[in-house]
């Protein structure tokens, strides 16, 4: 339920208003918009009275949200919502650029990579420590010493990192080490996981699951800002069809339809998408186009030797190169790529 103020509304009028919610249990979160302030109340409101609420001196209508998703809706929340990770903004009219490998592989590999992303501008690394794969045989990562050498790259280069958590007992093991914790496909709807990593304050990149509608990623978004962790940062990272010439089709019309739903910023990720480089290049030019806030990109500096997703990495070369793509399309649209 929202509660919209008039404009001359006094503070001694929202706390009278804040005063009664409370009483019921409920939540209030207070939002500003360009022409008027609006209080979100969040819980069961079965209970709430509305004719006697819009009686009360500084309320100028109250307005029923229908989305599941209350808190991550627009409706609650009409301005862009701003998440930091690090020192690198989503959300803002600038794009940030994520990159990295699918897999710390060593120390020497990691930190050689991360220094030529930086210098080609990439504002934030990424790689995985502990792997969630297909096959029980496949290489399933180097879990703490992984994030261990991951955190040392992010500080020699001066910018944040990101990695995937599988399991609530490694939560707080990834606050340790890392800037934002990234929710893969599959774990999209481990409620338990997102209740959990909604207790810390720790920004969350959650990926859209192969088979979630819009909706259900919103509302997997909603169980951590409901825990209160309002620091989410969705991830379209493509769901599977029937189409069978790339790994998954990647959506790039969640982008806008998140925006029109949604005040969360949300990145494209193409390469898991595509799983073939050529055509990584082609859908994050795309994604750009499309609105998205930031790009998240896998690199490798030698991907036919990759002990992971080796197809669908590009060379350091190829990433240098994409940067100065970005930043021309990112122009034309009026945007451009961030400048720390």
């Amino acid at each position: 339920m929202i509660i919209v103020l008039t404009p001359n509304c006094k503070e001694e009028h929202i706390d009278h208003i804040s005063e009664h919610l409370h009483k019921l249990d409920l939540k209030i979160h207070k939002s500003r918009g360009e022409d008027h302030m609006i209080l979100g109340v969040i819980g069961d409101i079965s209970r709430v009275d509305i004719d006697k609420i819009k009686g009360f001196d500084g309320v100028a209508n109250i307005i029923r949200i229908s989305e599941s998703y209350k808190q991550c809706s627009r409706s609650f929340h009409p301005s862009d919502s701003i998440i930091h990770v690090g020192n690198v903004p989503f959300g803002r009219k600038e794009i940030a650029i994520i990159a990295g490998p699918c897999s710390v592989e060593n120390e020497k590999m990691i930190k050689k990579l991360s220094r030529e992303l930086t210098r080609s501008g990439a504002h934030a690394l990424r790689g995985g420590a502990f792997k969630p794969r297909s096959s029980p045989y496949a290489f399933q990562g180097l879990e703490k010493e992984g994030l261990k050498y991951l955190k040392e790259a992010s500080q020699q280069t001066g910018v944040p990192c990101v990695s995937e958590v599988m399991a609530i007992s490694d939560i707080d093991l990834f606050c340790e080490y890392v800037d934002a914790i990234q929710v893969g496909a599959r774990n999209m709807q481990n409620f338990s996981l997102l209740k959990a990593l909604g207790t810390t304050q720790k920004p969350i990149i959650l990926k859209r699951g192969i088979s979630a509608t819009v909706e259900e990623w919103l509302n997997a978004a909603e169980y951590i800002v409901n825990g209160g962790n309002p620091n989410v940062i969705l991830c379209e990272r493509g769901i599977r069809t029937f189409e069978s010439s790339t790994r998954f089709t990647l959506d790039l019309s969640s982008v806008p339809v998140i925006k029109k739903l949604s005040h969360l910023p949300v990145i494209v990720d193409p390469s898991h998408a595509m799983g073939k480089r050529d055509l990584v290049l082609s859908m994050a030019r795309a994604a750009v186009a499309a609105g998205a806030d930031g790009i998240m990109v896998e690199v490798h500096d030698d991907p036919n030797n990759a002990l992971s997703d080796g197809p669908q990495s590009l060379y350091p070369k190829q990433f240098r190169q994409l940067m100065k793509e970005l930043q021309v399309i990112s122009q034309v649209i009026g945007r451009g790529l961030l400048r720390l």
